[in-house]
């Protein structure tokens, strides 16, 4: 069963919606609408920096156990960058395989080019994937002209729900809420998530684009706000670390009560504090790994074999048991 907070109806009629044109967003919101806590997933590797198959099988299980509202891989906290095609493509196949139509899953499809882009999403969207998380492109510069192109193109061409992911520090370009707004005229781009760290443009797309466009958090420290601004949730890469935990801060927020919310999302403080100096995505990998989840290490030359930051880790994790109750 859908957990609480997404409506989600079977993968059959999903399909079926797909065989004919969609002629406006609200048909495919019908078949698919998010809101929640959205895990980014890791993805577990083995010592010699294969994919750890079993331990991605218990990370899906682990996270919908808890409560998600979808699982999302292959984003920036699942290390996309570090992977090519044929390992994206298996990655995508195990979390679907296992997830098992419990809940929608997220793949993050989004690649320099458009043609990749495109054959990623196809993939995809094949495999059974619910929508796709599209990155604008990268290393090279692109105008905003440039990123209304590609992701038209790539919606239409895969007619999958798309949710744009805008993290300017990672891909040098912000997506304006101009060229956001245009895009939200598409029938199969759905929202965007916002990892900008700016809530003023987090603010912006909300206030500009229809009701039924999805505008999710990317940064951990800010879904309260985004949720009380009147957008739909948050994609959660602390999810690895404490899931239940994340999701309970939009659990707390619907039934209305704000102040244990708060507290909720402020409680995260003393984790997010151990990014700083390190590369974030890392990090939690990391800290997933302290806390006995054998994930491995994150892609080389990105791991962190650090004993000042495990002891930082482990001093975070004793103050977050201390301020929530919870291991």
């Amino acid at each position: 069963m859908p957990c609480a907070g997404i409506g989600f109806s079977d993968k059959i009629a999903c399909r079926c919606a797909y065989d004919r044109p969609v002629q406006t967003r609200s048909e495919v919101n019908i078949i698919m609408v998010l809101e929640g806590i959205i895990s980014a997933m890791l993805t577990p590797l083995n010592e010699d920096e294969s994919i750890n198959e079993q331990q991605l099988r218990v990370q899906v299980n682990r996270q919908i156990q808890a409560g998600v509202a979808a699982v999302f891989c292959l984003g920036t906290n699942g290390e996309f960058y570090a992977f090519d095609f044929e390992e994206k493509k298996k990655i995508i196949d195990i979390v679907v395989e296992e997830t098992a139509g419990r809940v929608p899953v997220l793949a993050g499809t989004g690649c320099i080019t458009t043609a990749e882009t495109v054959a990623l999403t196809s993939y995809a969207k094949q495999a059974g994937v619910d929508a796709v998380s599209v990155i604008s492109p990268y290393f090279a510069g692109i105008s905003q002209d440039g990123l209304y192109q590609h992701f038209s193109r790539v919606a239409t061409e895969c007619e999958l729900p798309v949710i744009m992911y805008n993290i300017p520090a990672r891909t040098g370009v912000n997506i304006s809420w101009q060229t956001v707004k245009k895009l939200a005229e598409h029938p199969y781009i759905i929202g965007i998530k916002d990892s900008s760290g700016n809530f003023d443009n987090t603010l912006r797309y909300i206030e500009e684009t229809p009701d039924d466009f999805i505008v999710l958090c990317g940064n951990d420290s800010l879904i309260l706000w985004t949720l009380m601004a009147g957008g739909n949730g948050g994609i959660s890469g602390v999810t690895n670390i404490y899931p239940e935990h994340m999701v309970k801060i939009y659990k707390l927020f619907k039934q209305g009560d704000l102040k244990a919310a708060r507290k909720a999302q402020d409680d995260i403080r003393c984790i997010r504090d151990c990014f700083a100096g390190y590369n974030p995505n890392s990090v939690v990998k990391r800290a997933t790994a302290l806390l006995g989840y054998d994930v491995g290490p994150a892609r080389a030359p990105f791991a962190i074999q650090d004993p000042a930051l495990d002891e930082k880790l482990k001093k975070a994790f004793a103050a977050f048991a201390q301020l929530t109750g919870e291991a």
